[in-house]
């Protein structure tokens, strides 16, 4: 999906709370921000979350954080990634780069407290790396939750119970070899989390295949919720 661009992979871009938050920017972000119209600038960034260290999540995280401060010309915003992606051999944030950004958060499971908003940080299980959900509220704001690539636990309902939830559908039919969850996992989730809105993404060829949004309608009419499933450049207003 990724290397064929079957799907665009540049990421999240969030508003909330008045904070522009860019989240997984795996490749190509920087050219999805520039050709989004209207244009999605970098230098309006407040926040970069990286949910793990995959390079459908990740690989653009250097050239935005460049994109984000001007070359360093001009300092700001907070990066949030796991340890694994700051430090070690294979990590992924270039160390050059840090001194331009404004801080730099090690997730890890827990609460954040940020600028208008809270940020609950979720642990995931994926193919022996750190990874982790989210799950944004505000006292201005409905809450939202982004569940990424995971393979399934009893858990995840209640964990990010949500107004809006964000899931990754990477696969149509399950596989317990992948750490990824299926249409059936995802609809055990939206049964017992029943939130307002529902959107599916991260699609596997099985689900784009299998036309997404003619699932979502299908999901939508059998458990009575508001489900999308989500196409390049969507644009959601909360």
């Amino acid at each position: 999906m990724v290397f064929k661009q079957l799907r665009a992979s540049g990421g999240i871009w969030l508003n909330y709370a008045g904070k522009n938050i860019l989240i997984d920017p795996g490749p190509g972000c920087l050219v999805r921000c520039v050709e989004s119209r209207p244009k999605l600038d970098p230098m309006t960034l407040d926040y970069i979350l990286l949910s793990h260290r995959h390079l459908d999540h990740c690989a653009d995280v250097n050239t935005m954080i460049e994109a984000m401060t001007e070359g360093g010309f001009s300092p700001r915003g907070i990066l949030l990634a796991p340890s694994d992606a700051l430090d070690g051999d294979d990590r992924v944030i270039l160390r050059y780069l840090r001194s331009y950004l404004n801080g730099i958060v090690t997730l890890g499971k827990g609460v954040f407290e940020l600028d208008g908003f809270s940020l609950e940080v979720i642990p995931l299980i994926h193919h022996g790396v750190e990874t982790f959900g989210f799950k944004f509220s505000s006292d201005k704001e409905r809450s939202l939750s982004i569940v990424v690539d995971t393979k399934f636990f009893d858990e995840i309902p209640f964990l990010f119970k949500a107004d809006i939830m964000i899931l990754s559908v990477t696969l149509h039919k399950k596989r317990e070899e992948i750490d990824h969850l299926s249409l059936d996992d995802v609809l055990k989730i939206l049964q017992k989390a029943n939130p307002s809105l529902a959107i599916m993404t991260h699609f596997g060829r099985g689900m784009l295949f299998k036309k997404p949004w003619v699932i979502a309608e299908e999901l939508s009419k059998v458990t009575g919720l508001n489900i999308k499933a989500a196409s390049d450049g969507m644009k959601l207003d909360f």
